[in-house]
């Protein structure tokens, strides 16, 4: 096994990260052994904060490549069951009255050490508070979710705060719509839901500072709550956590024990306790964000296919071939030429159940109209004049695999037809055949046309058409995923430099503005003939503006009307090299050099520009 990680497209884990090398480091194995390598990196690879050119990885080894830090598991760590949690959930009680006493975080007594210290003589209580909140502090960064959080916060603030029931309640920019909850009934465990006054959670957060109320009194506005009736609250707390910048979620707890009141000091450990559980929420959710995105691009990685990208728009395709791909339904990818169709049915093929079994492709555009009956049904012996022996048709050939029929709008009436057969009854016959064949395949068709317009003018099938149209999908055309096209560039030059036998080079910060501002009418297909063209007639170290096809070359600011700017462009650069030259006394070399071409660049932009004659002149 070997795994090449490095900033080249070619790599096993490819990251796009500056400080890499392009090939930076390998692991392999054998014979059960790991063991790391670095490819003469420049910036070196790290293994547990100590530069190494070759290691035998161990389990938990932390490897640093640029900006990236990688863990070495050999096996998944295990986490601590957690309890169940419960649900804690907003009631729509009226404004609740009684003895209140509200604290902002910057008035809190366990925040501010110089006060803190002075009071710390009156007693055990402050110590006893200063050693929970220690407790917290350490404990809380060890926790990698909301469900531990909540528990052993909960856990702890019932040691100090004389409280029946406990809640943690999280949302987004409306208190009033949870995103998650978690609480707790201190006689009955956990599993019985904790009610929350609305009211009391959105004064906490529009003030922004702690609540407490004390001996709530039973008046009969407060006997309409639900929360009241079930169970009569004497006292409750409720204090905000700000998460991220802002006021994310609130801690609340209360007591039906008129024996038990609270008072200011609990609000000051709850407002403290707070404070920390804030930063550590933050980091929670900042953690399961991380997860959430791993888990969205291992999903995308399990999806083998040979398209490069990772726009919104790209990964989109990507999803629809995880999804579709385990199943026969069958396919209409629709889409621009040259958008990668025919990429999208061998990835559908090749996450199939059926990748083991043929792949067989046929352009119904590139073959006569006489001849692709035969090509896709293949013919008896003497069929027909030159028929000399039984031949297998693309259909009979994809059996147990997948057949893809590209230009599928360029599909004769009569063949339609019989396609129509193929689909509803999975059997067709040979021409100048009687028996019928049956088949199992998984059908995969594609057209650059609208074949909704096609059915209204008659070109195209109804029934046939709703016969393929059982999932389809829209190929995006490169104009609405300009974000790819420098990862598209760099995977051709590594492609075209291989193919043509030349040196690969890197794109230059001008060479990459033509491209993302070009619209690209031919797509993905036209960028990779523009770049093998760039880097067979290229002469520097990197392709150039100027090495691209002159459309392209005109096109570093999208958005500008293309006849205004091309022209605009077109003279600012005659009257560059013509000054240039003049300069130089009308030698092409010295021009080239103050110009910072090579020579045969300065040649043929006077060739594409028609400045031939005028250079011409200034030599004589």
């Amino acid at each position: 096994m070997e795994l090449t990680i490095g900033r080249g497209l070619s790599n096993h884990v490819c990251i796009s990260d500056p400080i890499l090398s392009r090939q930076h480091c390998v692991i392999t194995s054998d014979n059960g052994q790991f063991v790391i390598r670095d490819l003469g990196s420049r910036h070196g690879t790290i293994v547990n904060g100590v530069p190494i050119s070759q290691q035998v990885l161990h389990h938990g080894d932390k490897i640093s490549l640029g900006s990236s830090v990688f863990a070495f598991l050999l096996h998944e760590e295990e986490e601590e069951p957690q309890p169940q949690s419960t649900r804690a959930e907003l009631d729509d009680n009226p404004e609740v009255h009684g003895a209140q006493t509200m604290l902002r975080q910057e008035d809190a007594l366990y925040l501010q050490p110089e006060t803190i210290t002075k009071d710390f003589v009156q007693g055990g209580r402050i110590a006893r508070d200063l050693n929970t909140l220690l407790v917290i502090a350490k404990n809380i960064s060890k926790l990698r979710d909301r469900e531990s959080l909540a528990w052993q916060l909960l856990g702890m603030i019932f040691d100090v705060v004389p409280a029946d029931r406990g809640a943690i309640l999280a949302f987004g920019d409306d208190p009033g719509q949870i995103n998650w909850s978690a609480g707790w009934d201190r006689r009955r465990g956990p599993g019985f839901p904790v009610k929350v006054s609305r009211t009391v959670v959105a004064r906490v957060v529009r003030e922004r500072s702690g609540l407490m109320i004390s001996e709530v009194p039973e008046n009969a506005e407060l006997r309409k709550s639900s929360s009241f009736t079930d169970l009569p609250i004497h006292a409750l707390m409720c204090v905000p956590l700000t998460v991220a910048g802002k006021i994310g979620a609130v801690i609340y707890l209360d007591t039906q024990d008129a024996r038990v009141s609270f008072d200011e000091n609990h609000l000051q450990i709850l407002t403290a306790i707070a404070s920390l559980t804030g930063l550590a929420l933050e980091n929670i959710n900042y953690v399961e964000g991380l997860k959430l995105e791993n888990h969205e691009l291992r999903s995308q990685i399990a999806v083998e296919h040979n398209m490069v990208g990772t726009s919104p728009k790209i990964r989109e395709v990507f999803e629809f071939i995880r999804r579709v791909a385990p199943t026969d339904s069958t396919v209409l990818i629709e889409g621009e030429s040259g958008t990668g169709k025919e990429l999208v049915a061998h990835a559908l093929h090749s996450n199939s159940p059926r990748a083991n079994g043929p792949f067989v492709a046929i352009n119904c555009a590139a073959i006569a109209e006489t001849l692709l009956e035969s090509e896709l049904f293949g013919y008896e012996k003497g069929a027909f004049t030159g028929a000399t022996a039984q031949k297998k048709g693309k259909i009979e050939i994809a059996n147990g695999g997948t057949l893809f029929l590209d230009e599928i709008g360029e599909l004769a009436a009569p063949l339609q037809a019989k396609l129509l057969r193929v689909l509803q009854q999975r059997e067709f016959e040979r021409v100048g055949g009687m028996r019928p064949i049956k088949i199992d395949l998984k059908l995969v068709a594609a057209t650059n046309q609208d074949l909704e317009e096609c059915v209204e003018t008659g070109k195209f099938r109804k029934d046939l058409f709703y016969r393929l149209n059982v999932v389809s999908i829209t190929v995006p055309p490169l104009r609405e995923r300009r974000e790819d096209i420098a990862d598209l560039a760099e995977y051709f030059i590594i492609k075209a430099a291989k193919k043509c036998n030349v040196r690969s080079k890197g794109l230059s910060e001008g060479a990459r503005l033509c491209l993302t501002g070009y619209d690209w009418p031919g797509n993905v297909r036209e960028l990779e003939n523009a770049i093998e063209r760039a880097l067979v007639l290229g002469c520097s170290n990197a392709i150039l503006a100027e090495d691209l096809p002159e459309a392209i070359a005109e096109a570093a600011t999208p958005g500008v009307p293309a006849t205004k700017y091309a022209g605009a462009m077109k003279d600012t650069k005659k009257q560059v090299i013509l000054q240039a030259l003049q300069e130089a006394n009308g030698s092409y070399i010295e021009a080239a050099k103050s110009l910072g071409l090579h020579p045969n660049s300065l040649l043929r932009l006077i060739r594409r520009l028609d400045l031939k004659l005028e250079a011409k002149k200034m030599m004589s």
